[in-house]
């Protein structure tokens, strides 16, 4: 397959590949730094925030999976992807933003907990509780997206070979083949709709409970204060599910759209939520913020 560069400003894509790199060394940093304060802060030993050391591990994978290959492409003119390589690429962003989801829904469950059942808390989320449900989370996204490059593998590709992305997307795959793709148009709807639209569901159930507890607070001081320990959670996911919508929305509606627009918007899915995630978290968390800091000051020793 042909990877899809910056049509129209094909001369200048190895300065404009620079945004993307610094994006992607943004991440890999922010990640990276989330990760190693978690570590080694035994006080961060919690739930809430093992589960954003998992999706701090997915953003890093998910990223890794897709910038270093679309960069090779823009400084190295490097536009071909073997079929192999292709499915695999396709298989990780699928299922990795399938964990990617499944996370945030138990960060959800997590603060619906904490503020609802607090006393019940520390019993239901134990470390070997949270531990499980990060399993649970990638065998799902194994399970349920596996089929995808496994549906597309004996398909005939004898027409145009060009990609929409500068990565490869099932839907974006599968146009391509010149043969019946209905199975694999139901099957990746169905798995959609079973996985991120189910999970996004349950997100929105769990900021109704807690908002219907929180109103039953007496005073707006309190109410605040307990809704704004859900803040940061709630930017997060509006980070993965925006840019998740509007892809799909491009990729369904948009054939009329530039083919810049499809590009872009597949960047910004792959690099946003990795991009503002440690920053939200790190901005939000007075403990991780401090953990950082101390290992910026002693490396500058």
């Amino acid at each position: 397959f042909l990877l899809a560069g910056l049509p129209g400003l094909e001369g200048l894509q190895c300065w404009l590949s620079i945004p993307l790199c610094s994006a992607y060394v943004v991440a890999v940093a922010g990640n990276g730094a989330v990760l190693l304060a978690v570590r080694l802060e035994p006080g961060l030993h919690a739930p809430m925030y093992l589960f954003l050391c998992m999706l701090a591990a997915v953003d890093l994978a998910l990223a890794t999976a897709t910038v270093p290959r679309t960069l090779s492409f823009y400084w190295f003119d490097s536009r071909e992807i073997g079929l192999g390589t292709c499915l695999l690429q396709m298989f990780l962003i699928h299922a990795l933003s399938a964990v990617e989801s499944a996370v945030l829904l138990a960060m959800a469950v997590d603060r619906y907990v904490a503020i609802c059942h607090p006393l019940r808390h520390a019993a239901v989320l134990t470390t070997g509780t949270t531990a499980k449900v990060g399993l649970l989370a990638l065998a799902r996204g194994v399970i349920f997206f596996l089929p995808l490059p496994l549906l597309l593998l004996p398909l005939p590709f004898c027409g145009s070979r060009a990609l929409s992305h500068s990565f490869c997307l099932h839907q974006d795959v599968m146009n391509l083949a010149c043969a019946n793709t209905t199975p694999s148009v139901v099957y990746g709807l169905t798995a959609i709709l079973l996985v991120m639209g189910l999970d996004a569901l349950l997100i929105c159930l769990s900021y109704v409970l807690i908002l219907r507890a929180v109103l039953h607070l007496a005073a707006w001081r309190e109410r605040l204060k307990v809704f704004s320990t859900c803040v940061a959670h709630i930017c997060v996911v509006l980070a993965f599910y925006v840019p998740l919508i509007g892809l799909s929305v491009v990729h369904r509606f948009g054939k009329d759209l530039a083919p810049l627009v499809h590009v872009i918007m597949g960047n910004v899915y792959i690099l946003v939520p990795a991009v503002l995630n440690p920053i939200i978290y790190g901005v939000r968390t007075k403990q991780i913020q401090r953990r950082i800091l101390s290992l910026i000051h002693v490396t500058d020793r």
